[in-house]
């Protein structure tokens, strides 16, 4: 028996083309990188959309259950900062640091170790695992913003403007050594 719910989804999948009415499992199978059965926020399950078709899994694990992901050549094991001995804020601080000027950075290098980042942070959230990844993986985020920045590309999502992405750095890093909090703030203010 349908529900007016189950009724709704079939026609718009109707509409659409579709054959049959989209179920969240079917969309997660196709990423990869989505091992386990934990419900994603929207935000998340969109990002892991979003790279489904760009991201490729290989055979190892990183963190987790989660494969080790690869995209432009790049792996997350690459790139990893669960291996490294530094904090989770200082490792992104040394890995992910911009040329001078800054707009000489390649920008499409820090895009790529953000897809990476944000594949398998949607991994583990599948799994219900520890979400530290969340500190690297703003802070490239708040890279790509301060390269965009400097570059003149317009960045058109509030969510994803240098400011903004300063504020999720320093909520997830919230408990991170103030001096590497404070190499963060600087940064915030050389956008060119």
């Amino acid at each position: 028996m349908y529900t007016p719910k189950s009724l709704v989804a079939i026609v718009a999948a109707l509409a659409l083309g579709a054959t049959a009415a989209p179920t969240t499992l079917t969309r997660r199978q196709n990423a990869c990188f989505v091992v386990g059965s934990t419900t994603l926020p929207a935000e998340t399950a969109d990002s892991a959309n979003a790279l489904a078709s760009t991201v490729t899994c290989g055979t190892g694990t990183t963190i987790g259950n989660v494969p080790d992901v690869t995209t432009n050549g790049v792996s997350f094991s690459d790139i990893d900062f669960s291996k490294s001995s530094s904090t989770p804020l200082q490792f992104a601080l040394d890995k992910f640091a911009t040329a001078d000027p800054l707009a000489s950075t390649d920008l499409a290098t820090f895009q790529t170790n953000l897809d990476l980042y944000t594949a398998t942070e949607a991994g583990i959230r599948s799994e219900g695992g520890n979400l530290a990844i969340k500190e690297p993986k703003f802070f490239l985020a708040f890279q790509v913003a301060r390269i965009k920045t400097a570059q003149g590309v317009a960045i058109a999502d509030p969510g994803q403007t240098v400011e903004h992405l300063l504020g999720k750095v320093q909520k997830n890093a919230g408990s991170a050594d103030k001096g590497l909090l404070s190499q963060v703030n600087a940064l915030a203010t050389k956008l060119s």
